[in-house]
């Protein structure tokens, strides 16, 4: 490279055609730098002064560095100057920073300068700011993959995530959802009211949607008046992962019924019909994942409108029988269809000494429905805790009629509260009315509780037991050892009794893990003066080793199978006193 700009030269030097440098330089339209062979700079144009904010007497001897917006990494810098030494020149994009501290983008040119002998003297930089050229790229990039009436994403950039939604499902072994959703009508409104009205509808139902979703998912624009939502990382359960999208779907659906005001304040109700399929990794390609959603679609609309349909039939029975149960679970008290079934509790000696009432369910006509399909269900949708209530009623009200027979006065009664009950603000006085209501002696009555319940806000779960504890009421943990208790953790709650999971005892003879569970927690019942009572036991082998280890109190099918309340009542009636009033029985009231 030829050495007419040299650095070294003075700084309003003439070159050999009688060419004033500086003169040169102030008229070129680029910003301009140029340095010595150690970097310092020497000389500066005055495109230079006005795109980077410095004076020539602030930059001069300083290095280029001073323009560091520190955005660029070692790594950049080291292929830049990897390229200046074997090719004397790189160019490319650079983030840099103005005196006032405003960081631009700029594209820099850097040359080197060599003398006569090829020795670098110098390096010439030209650079311009581009932060124009970087925001017309921007919108040419937000115009091809967004949709410009709703700022949502179009229908290329839903493809491209449906893509990547379905390579990460498969790497996590999660399902994910494909929800398309069709606004109901949109037709007619945009027919009778204009088109500047169909559009504000458009707009509210994206900012609807982007309000109902995670960071994470996504919400399309396909076209006209149908919109698409991409969810992943659902559960690995296909039947889990349906639950979790219909919930969202339906959060979705009534999100878009709200009114939507329109112009003049006026109120505008719509509804939306909603598409639903699920996909597991990449079993099915982008395209089947789109016809099926729009095969769902279609169903929903063929339902008559505003209605959630699932692709996978067998998926939709399942919800759609999930539906009628919880529509059935709402009026199932109201109809008076819950019954308490009991089964036997016994003592070291085979005797009898209680009972567990079990709650079922027998709609009207129909059989009966099974714990493990309603309680769940009860959970989520909230009515366990009308329900938990009505069973501390009945625990009750059995309390005060077994006071009346001298074989039954002596005898526990254990209810078991589910977490979201518990939970209620007032379940303490909920607790003390039933208690009132039927006159029962609350030292009769015995609380169960699972472990999950004690993880979450202690303090609060310690202050009602104990609230509870001081009028007598007593406690019992439910399904010990299938969560996270230890010796330190039960501490902190006034339990008096261990339930032993039955998952324990069923392999007690054929298991070593669960023989040394069972004993452990055995031992750990009494260090702590609780007793421990073992659940599920079915065979003579498992009643003998739980016997000669230190349990105490037993039941399971060995000794008896569920029966109506009313039939086990009357099977006392054939007991001798000996065989009921024993000091220590427990009867337990759960709800599985």
């Amino acid at each position: 490279m030829s050495n007419h700009l040299n650095p070294a030269a003075g700084h309003r030097g003439v070159d050999d055609d009688g060419w004033n440098q500086e003169f040169v330089l102030d008229h070129v339209g680029a910003a301009v730098l140029l340095t010595d062979a150690q970097q310092c700079i020497r000389r500066v144009n005055a495109a230079f002064c006005r795109l980077t904010g410095y004076r020539p007497e602030e930059i001069l001897g300083k290095t280029p560095r001073i323009l560091a917006s520190g955005r660029q990494g070692p790594g950049f810098y080291t292929l830049m100057w990897d390229a200046l030494r074997e090719q004397d020149t790189w160019e490319g994009e650079i983030w840099n920073r103005r005196k006032s501290g405003e960081i631009y983008p700029e594209w820099l040119i850097i040359n080197v300068l060599r003398d006569d002998a090829s020795e670098i003297s110098g390096y010439v930089a030209t650079f311009a700011d581009i932060s124009k050229l970087k925001h017309a790229e921007s919108e040419v990039q937000h115009l091809a993959f967004y949709d410009p009436l709703t700022a949502l994403p179009n229908r290329r950039l839903l493809l491209d995530r449906l893509e990547q939604a379905r390579m990460s499902g498969k790497r996590k072994a999660e399902h994910g959802a494909l929800l398309i959703i069709d606004i109901d009508n949109f037709k007619i409104l945009n027919d009778t009211l204009g088109h500047d009205i169909g559009d504000h509808l458009l707009i509210e139902v994206a900012c609807r949607l982007k309000q109902c979703i995670r960071d994470c998912d996504t919400a399309a624009r396909q076209g006209g008046d149908e919109f698409a939502v991409l969810i992943g990382a659902l559960d690995p359960h296909p039947q889990m992962a349906a639950i979790s999208a219909e919930g969202i779907a339906e959060k979705l659906r009534l999100e878009l019924a709200r009114p939507v005001i329109l112009a003049q304040g006026q109120e505008y109700y719509c509804t939306a019909s909603i598409g639903v399929t699920l996909f597991h990794g990449q079993d099915k390609t982008v395209d089947t994942l789109l016809k099926q959603a729009d095969i769902a679609l279609y169903k929903a609309k063929e339902a008559g409108r505003n209605a959630i349909r699932f692709f996978d039939q067998a998926m939709q029975t399942t919800l759609d029988r999930r539906a009628r149960l919880e529509a059935g679970l709402r009026h199932a008290l109201v109809r008076d269809e819950f019954v308490l079934h009991a089964q036997p509790l016994v003592d070291r000696d085979s005797g009898l000494v209680g009972a567990e009432l079990l709650l079922r369910w027998l709609p009207d006509g129909q059989q009966l429905v099974p714990p493990d399909d309603f309680i769940p269900l009860a959970e989520e949708s909230g009515l366990i805790v009308p329900i938990g209530l009505w069973v501390l009623d009945q625990a009750c009200a059995t309390l005060r009629r077994w006071d009346d027979d001298p074989r039954l006065r002596e005898l526990y009664l254990a209810v078991n509260v589910s977490a979201r009950q518990f939970r209620q603000p007032d379940f303490v006085d909920q607790v003390c009315a039933a208690l009132a209501r039927h006159g029962a002696d609350p030292r009769r009555l015995k609380l169960e509780l699972t472990e999950s319940l004690l993880l979450d806000k202690v303090d609060e779960v310690v202050f009602k037991m104990r609230a509870l504890r001081l009028l007598g009421v007593r406690f019992s943990l439910d399904d010990f050892g299938t969560g996270y208790a230890s010796l330190s953790y039960l501490k902190k709650f006034p339990f008096d009794q261990l339930k032993v999971d039955r998952s324990f005892v069923r392999d007690i003879m054929s298991d070593p893990d669960d023989a040394a569970i069972i004993r452990a927690i055995i031992a750990m019942g009494r260090s702590l003066r609780l007793s421990v009572v073992a659940e599920g036991v079915e065979t003579e082998g498992q009643y003998a080793y739980l016997i000669e280890h230190g349990c105490t109190l037993f039941q399971g099918y060995m000794f008896g199978r569920p029966q109506a309340l009313s039939q086990f009542e009357a099977m006392l009636d054939g007991c001798s006193d000996a065989q009921i009033a024993m000091p220590d029985a427990v009867i337990g009231i759960e709800f599985g």
